[in-house]
């Protein structure tokens, strides 16, 4: 049986986990690591502080675990972005976190290319993807060395190669959704046409072999945390889909083997490419979630997540948020959005602060669930649910009412690296079904709607006005 160190390297923490071929975790270890928010919209992250964490955390959760790892795979942020030194591995610049929105005006200046865009690589021509913040990086930062996602410069500094994968390859607004390769033409409309540029991998694909974490072992089954989370929870047939509830919420639902776009401003990538055969997804994001509730704590609302359940109130008393923190994504695409809080009179407290945020939240995901019905043709079933904030009871049941439909909790907190771990199975054992390296499972909690569907309309009509007025 194969084992694996999955190492999710995140937004706000990055966690290693060995897992042997039954999913057993067998050690765990984690580090917490803090974006820097900076005024203007910036948003990094310090690049040695990451690599420290990929490495300290791998080691520690091999130790814990005493056993001898086959190989080792990294599911990574997707369009976090950084200029180094392929020749030292030294970073030029801070990580820019997919957060960032200093390339708006980037963006702006492309707006007469959107629908080529669009019908090229799926995305919206946004800030949020990778290729506008690496033009941004090399307009204002540096004209040295390389600029690439994050993924290929850890990965640099485990194996020496420089790669990246084909799920994270895709959410660049430079690569095609329909051959899966670097597009030349839309690389040089961001000025990047003359870079060196990453070898694009399969999900299935060994990287190199690494000994940064004890003696050497194979690297490989790389691929973006949400794709990850999408594969550990068995969303492998189009039309089944997942939310992931972390610093952001990202609502992904497998679209089946051919490149579909959307029609409803979501963004359609590559989830996982396997036996040379690409599936593809929608995915749609709420920027800030955890964020979300760490603003509530720095407010004084709650002194820590734990407490959501406890002060949110059982009715908001007509307050309604919209938690756009860092502007508002699909179907809107306003990164101009601002969070706001309207309906509050001289009873309003903190517990109906605490409930309008909650609901903010799950209204959006909401949202992108009826988008996704729109574009798949069909309404969803149900919708898997991962991530730390699937602990609020709250949150969960607001969703569930949002969108009318049951709600299946992961029972692991660890969606993201299971997923990967999948891959590296694959990727070491090649004639091993994709399905049969997923690990199967059985949801912890699930949540019924309680709301009718008429209270859920009302709700939603109310909260899109008021998602209006912030734009």
């Amino acid at each position: 049986m194969t084992t694996v160190l999955s190492i999710d390297q995140g937004t706000s923490g990055t966690k290693a986990v060995v897992v042997d071929g039954g999913g057993k975790i067998l050690g765990l270890a984690e580090h917490a690591v803090r974006p820097h928010y900076l005024p203007g919209s910036g948003v990094e992250q310090d690049p040695q502080e990451l690599l420290d964490s990929v490495l300290e955390t791998g080691r520690a959760a091999v130790a814990q675990s005493g056993a001898l790892i086959d190989i080792v795979t990294i599911a990574n942020q997707g369009e976090t972005v950084l200029a180094w030194d392929p020749a030292t591995g030294k970073p030029l610049s801070n990580m820019i976190v997919w957060q960032d929105r200093r390339a708006e005006s980037i963006c702006a200046g492309l707006a007469d290319h959107r629908d080529e865009f669009a019908s090229r690589t799926g995305l919206v021509l946004d800030p949020y993807f990778s290729a506008p913040k690496q033009a941004w990086i090399r307009k204002n930062v540096t004209r040295d060395g390389v600029v690439t996602t994050s993924d290929s410069w850890l990965i640099h500094h485990l194996t020496g190669e420089f790669v990246t994968d084909v799920s994270t390859a895709s959410r660049s607004l430079t690569t095609s959704l329909d051959s899966t390769e670097w597009d030349h033409e839309l690389l040089d409309l961001f000025e990047l046409g003359d870079e060196r540029l990453p070898r694009i991998l399969p999900s299935d694909a060994i990287a190199g072999s690494t000994s940064a974490f004890g003696g050497m072992m194979a690297v490989g089954g790389l691929i973006v945390d949400q794709q990850a989370a999408l594969l550990a929870e068995n969303c492998l047939e189009a039309g089944e889909a997942k939310c992931t509830f972390g610093t952001g919420a990202f609502l992904l639902a497998n679209t089946g083997t051919s490149a579909t776009r959307s029609t409803a401003g979501l963004a359609a990538s590559v989830a996982w490419t396997v036996k040379d055969k690409p599936t593809y997804c929608f995915d749609g994001q709420v920027y800030t979630a955890a964020s979300a509730v760490r603003w509530l704590q720095g407010m004084g609302f709650i002194t820590s997540a734990s407490e959501l359940d406890v002060v949110a109130a059982t009715d908001s008393g007509g307050v309604l948020s919209v938690p756009a923190f860092a502007g508002l994504a699909a179907p809107w695409w306003s990164p101009e959005a601002k969070a706001s809080l309207t309906g509050m009179t001289l009873s309003t407290g903190p517990e109906h602060v605490v409930l309008a945020v909650l609901q903010g939240i799950a209204a959006q995901v909401a949202e992108l669930g009826s988008l996704v019905a729109s574009d798949i043709g069909q309404p969803l079933q149900r919708l898997r649910a991962d991530g730390g904030l699937t602990q609020s009871r709250v949150l969960m049941q607001a969703v569930a009412d949002l969108m009318q439909i049951e709600i299946d909790v992961y029972p692991s907190q660890h969606a993201t690296p299971l997923g990967a771990a999948a891959l590296a199975r694959v990727a070491l054992e090649p004639s091993l079904p994709l399905q049969d390296a997923v690990v199967p499972w059985s949801p912890s909690t699930v949540y019924e709607p309680k709301w009718s569907p008429d209270q859920a309309a009302e709700f939603r009509a109310r909260w899109a006005t008021a998602v209006e007025a912030t734009r």
